[in-house]
């Protein structure tokens, strides 16, 4: 369960990520993306365990 939602979070993170960072252009696209990967990474490891109990 804790790895599909830290691959969901990565997933959602990163792209947000992504779209936020495209107005840098790809580098700064690419950056970004790699901040929202690990915020989406933690949030679905914390959401995961969360609901384990």
């Amino acid at each position: 369960m804790k790895k599909i939602f830290v691959f969901v979070g990565t997933t959602l993170g990163s792209s947000l990520g992504w779209w936020l960072g495209s107005a840098g252009g790809i580098m700064g696209s690419f950056l970004v993306s790699m901040v929202g990967l690990g915020v989406g990474m933690y949030a679905g490891a914390q959401l995961a365990r969360r609901l384990e109990g």
